[in-house]
């Protein structure tokens, strides 16, 4: 493989066939839209997205110390993660700095399946495999031979029950958030987990490469009568920043630190031992506390927030927040929102601009244009 070369999920035809547009990212080629990122965007509130997330990374944990060993290697507690759910947690440095946000699914007391992104899966396996040392767990890297399917929206349920035997239905009804069960589905096995990254009810099916197409056509063909279209990674991003969401590259990064990121909840401090990086996130806990607290600094660590657009004009990713035309802060992801009708962005302001309902700007291109600081989700879906 060469410098020019990307990788390909394998589903690449599939989306070669159905007209896709084309975007690198994390090194894969993948889907930016098939026809309209507006009318994905739709599909997926209203209805069924189907999204190709085959570039994430698939990394299987096991052994007799692999809930002890991601205790250590990640900050949260995954060892009182119960069998068959799922846990959203960071690796983070030993100076705090996050180096991915990923799920682990509990499949076995044993046995665990880690779920980073696509760019930082081999820097999540080198960081895992260097923790591992010590502990009796084996790690293995099943990216290549696995995919992911991604259904999400309100009738993602219905569609998928049209393909599972009427006699396993309840395998799909009552599965919960965050958790995962093996499922048969249009005669292929997968595992079926009820999680996902748009803000909807759904689901990510994990089954192995070379079905992948076969599972995908059944969905397809199924979710056609119930509105469902292939969606690419536009509308993904226009969804997951509605659902307040963060993006890693975005929002988090080896230079920000989980209470900066407004994800200190994630962060287990009460678990027994010791993990990596719980000194220097302990220390930054503190650091937060007193930059949020009355009277400290106000401009000291900035903290992420959710902004309003006032008027029609969106603010994009390293656009300057102002405050009586001063910079307070800098945007990390800013888009229209197709649900919503105005703009909505996500930025990192100094702790005195952060409080809901604090008017603010953002220069977008040289003119200043209103925003108004509110608490993410932007969008929460009806229960």
């Amino acid at each position: 493989m060469t410098e020019t070369m990307t990788l390909r999920t394998p589903l690449y035809d599939e989306h070669v066939d159905q007209g896709a547009s084309f975007t690198d990212f994390g090194g894969w080629q993948m889907p930016l839209r098939y026809t309209s990122e507006l009318a994905e965007h739709h599909a997926v509130r209203r209805a069924a997205g189907l999204f190709d997330l085959s570039h994430m990374g698939e990394v299987w944990v096991s052994g007799p110390q692999a809930a002890q060993f991601l205790d250590h290697a990640l900050v949260g507690k995954l060892s009182a993660v119960a069998m068959g759910r799922a846990k959203y947690s960071l690796l983070c440095a030993e100076d705090g700095g996050i180096i991915d946000d990923l799920i682990s699914y509990r499949r076995a007391e044993d046995r665990f399946l880690v779920v980073p992104n696509a760019g930082n899966t081999p820097a999540v396996v080198a960081a895992l495999t260097e923790r591992a040392a010590g502990f009796d767990v084996e790690l293995a890297d099943a990216t290549a031979e696995t995919a992911l399917i991604a259904l999400q929206g309100p009738a993602a349920e219905a569609i998928l029950l049209e393909l599972i035997p009427a006699e396993h239905a309840e395998t799909v009804t009552s599965l919960r958030y965050y958790a995962a069960t093996e499922a048969t589905l249009a005669g292929l096995d997968a595992l079926l987990a009820r999680t996902g990254y748009t803000g909807e009810d759904g689901f990510e099916l994990y089954l192995p490469a070379a079905q992948a197409p076969a599972l995908w056509q059944a969905l397809r063909a199924t979710g056609a009568g119930r509105g469902l279209l292939p969606a690419g990674l536009a509308c993904r991003d226009s969804l997951r920043l509605e659902a307040g969401m963060p993006l890693y590259g975005n929002e988090l990064s080896r230079h920000t630190d989980p209470y900066t990121a407004g994800l200190g909840a994630v962060v287990a401090l009460s678990k027994p031992g010791d993990f990596v990086g719980r000194a220097a996130l302990e220390a930054a806990k503190t650091a937060h506390d007193a930059a949020t607290a009355p009277g400290a600094d106000p401009h000291g660590r900035r903290v992420l927030v959710g902004l309003k657009g006032l008027g029609r004009r969106a603010a994009r990713a390293h656009h300057p927040v102002l405050a009586c035309g001063a910079v307070v802060g800098e945007i990390t992801s800013g888009a229209p929102s197709p649900t919503l009708g105005h703009p909505v962005a996500l930025a990192y302001v100094d702790p005195a601009h952060a409080a809901v309902g604090t008017a603010l700007h953002v220069d977008v291109r040289g003119t200043a244009h209103p925003f108004e600081v509110v608490k993410p989700p932007f969008y929460k879906r009806a229960a």
